[in-house]
């Protein structure tokens, strides 16, 4: 069970976190969440996906590593094979929290950042250093804050995304056919995409709406990605 508490240059000096990627440390998913604000590189070599948040009925975004459970193809012997890791892999076992703080009279949520104490990456004798001797963040610190913030952006501006897709009927049910060299056959269901013909006869009026908004180029990536799910099943062909 998680341990979240507040991250402190104090008492949390001497902490040191594994950045190793394994089975061991839960990193044979096959999927997970992704942001608008990392679509642009998730492109580049993973399939997007949308999915419905199965408590709230609210779309979200997924981000596909394999075509089976617990099947991340991108893992292997400690390494993540590909030129860019999502946020959520990459911040490790830091989330982003709240504290409550008065400013000029007035109580506010100040952003801050936690770590789970009982995650297995947590270490004092080896790993990435989290501060450095002189208590400032260390490199380290600082790509998992870009992580978070990557996280938490991304969280602000994901509802607004999906309205404007909607508003223009984008979204379309997805089923991926998979068929391997094996013979094996199968499919993944229960997702959403763009719908490309759609997208490419949107008019004058609604190409620019949705482009003013920064969302115009996150459709395309989207639409795009899929052409990644070729290259999870030639990955999945190469270990049979």
């Amino acid at each position: 069970m998680a341990n979240y508490i507040q991250l402190n240059n104090q008492s949390h000096k001497q902490l040191k976190v594994s950045t190793k990627l394994s089975v061991k440390f839960g990193d044979n998913i096959h999927k997970t969440l992704t942001f608008p604000t990392e679509f642009m590189d998730i492109q580049k070599e993973y399939p997007i996906l949308f999915s419905k948040n199965p408590e709230t009925g609210a779309f979200q975004s997924l981000v596909l590593f394999g075509l089976k459970q617990d099947e991340n193809l991108f893992l292997k012997k400690g390494k993540w094979n590909a030129n860019y890791i999502p946020a959520v892999v990459a911040r490790g076992p830091f989330l982003i929290g709240q504290e409550d703080q008065t400013i000029n009279g007035k109580k506010v949520k100040k952003a801050i950042i936690v770590i789970d104490m009982d995650s297995p990456r947590i270490k004092t004798d080896d790993g990435e250093a989290v501060f450095l001797d002189n208590g400032d963040n260390s490199p380290y610190l600082d790509k998992v804050s870009r992580s978070l913030a990557i996280i938490d952006q991304g969280t602000q501006i994901s509802k607004a995304m999906f309205d404007a897709f909607n508003e223009f009927d984008l979204i379309e049910p997805v089923t991926l056919d998979i068929e391997l060299n094996n013979g094996l056959k199968g499919n993944i269901s229960g997702n959403y995409t763009i719908h490309s013909e759609k997208l490419a006869q949107l008019d004058g009026a609604a190409l620019e709406k949705l482009n003013k908004s920064g969302f115009l180029p996150l459709a395309f990536a989207v639409s795009a990605s899929l052409s990644n799910v070729k290259k999870l099943v030639d990955m999945k062909n190469a270990t049979l």
